[in-house]
């Protein structure tokens, strides 16, 4: 299974932040599945529709804080009323091209956010293990053909991604300054980068998957920017997977040697560019889905190649990837359906999770 042993989560303190963005939604109903008590702290759902909304999520939490993750008092306070044993961070402003429209905002969430967050974790006693999750993109892309490491040089010349890159290099200065050594806090402090995650339940804008299901719903072409970029593709699963088995990890006996920074990423099969993505998106929804590729330039920078070594995550986590990127896309396909048809999004989203908890290892 990919949950070793799924009763650990029973009844552990979780404190959840980004809990209604598309990402957290997933991870908190997986955390709910498993028996964690769950408390949120986010803004609103950050799209309309949103999983967070479609699943009914709300129901399922402990507490459920609505609050900027740049508001140091209510982050606290919200953090000392959960008492967690466990913190993950996932709030963030996660858009490359909304980056480019509004740097100063992105860099208060990406970087002082996680800021007050482990200022607000440094002053709570029941805390033992923290994951602040990034992004792939923390790398200095040289466009290189293997795959980044743990170990490679952090950068980015994008906002997003220069954010994401020094929200790591402030995770590693605390974890070294607080978190460590015979006087600081108990708690083991670990960040988290993972590949393109692509699931069902996301209507983010300026996404490729979800720009693709509006289109094919509305019966629209889609164009295609950058349709050669290459990119790590993985379910969203498959990186919840990977946070779920490093928390665990980190609340065990030899927990200090997880504390650091691992890499997510799908095989490198599932490495495939953004058009070829789009085209199997399309052939998958069938009837009238159209992509219309534009190379043309004119767009704002994105990296044209980037992927992922997660050898460590495999080797000493136990971590491996189970979704392939087409069986991923056939999942997603098969979410966005049911929710048009009007199903039960909560139970449908529990499948999906139970059927990639119970995943043979491959």
């Amino acid at each position: 299974m990919v949950i070793s042993n799924p009763n650990f989560w029973l009844g552990r303190s979780v404190f959840l932040t980004g809990h209604t963005g598309f990402k957290g939604s997933w991870l908190a109903l997986w955390l709910h599945r498993l028996g964690a008590t769950v408390h949120g702290y986010a803004l609103d759902p950050p799209t309309r529709p949103s999983l967070f909304e479609a699943a009914s999520i709300q129901s399922l939490l402990a507490s459920d804080t609505r609050a900027d993750i740049s508001d140091a008092p209510r982050l606290t306070q919200a953090l000392h009323a959960a008492r967690p044993e466990i913190i993950f961070h996932l709030a963030a402003q996660p858009l490359v091209r909304l980056s480019y429209q509004n740097p100063a905002a992105t860099f208060m969430t990406n970087v002082m956010g996680t800021v007050h967050l482990l200022e607000a974790a440094r002053v709570c006693d029941d805390t033992r293990a923290i994951v602040s999750i990034t992004t792939d993109k923390v790398y200095q892309n040289n466009e290189w053909v293997h795959p980044y490491r743990e170990n490679d040089p952090l950068g980015g010349r994008d906002p997003y991604s220069a954010s994401k890159a020094a929200a790591e290099i402030v995770t590693a200065a605390y974890r070294a300054s607080f978190f460590q050594g015979p006087n600081g806090h108990p708690a083991r402090v670990a960040t988290a980068r993972s590949g393109n995650v692509i699931g069902g339940g996301d209507w983010a804008l300026d996404r490729i998957v979800p720009d693709c299901l509006r289109a094919f719903a509305a019966h629209d072409p889609v164009h295609i920017r950058c349709p050669n970029s290459v990119r790590p593709w993985q379910h969203v699963l498959e990186p919840l997977a990977g946070y779920l088995t490093l928390g665990h990890k980190l609340l065990g006996e030899g927990s200090h040697e997880f504390a650091k920074a691992w890499n997510f990423g799908p095989n490198a099969s599932d490495n495939v560019t953004v058009g070829d993505l789009a085209i199997n998106l399309a052939a998958l929804w069938g009837g009238d889905a159209r992509v219309l590729l534009d190379p043309a330039g004119g767009h704002p920078h994105e990296a044209g190649r980037l992927s992922l070594d997660s050898f460590a995550a495999r080797h000493q986590l136990g971590w491996t990837s189970r979704w392939g990127v087409h069986h991923a896309l056939a999942r997603i396909v098969e979410w966005h359906q049911l929710w048009l048809q009007g199903a039960d999004m909560l139970h449908a989203t529990l499948d999906q999770i139970e059927s990639y908890q119970n995943q043979p290892r491959p």
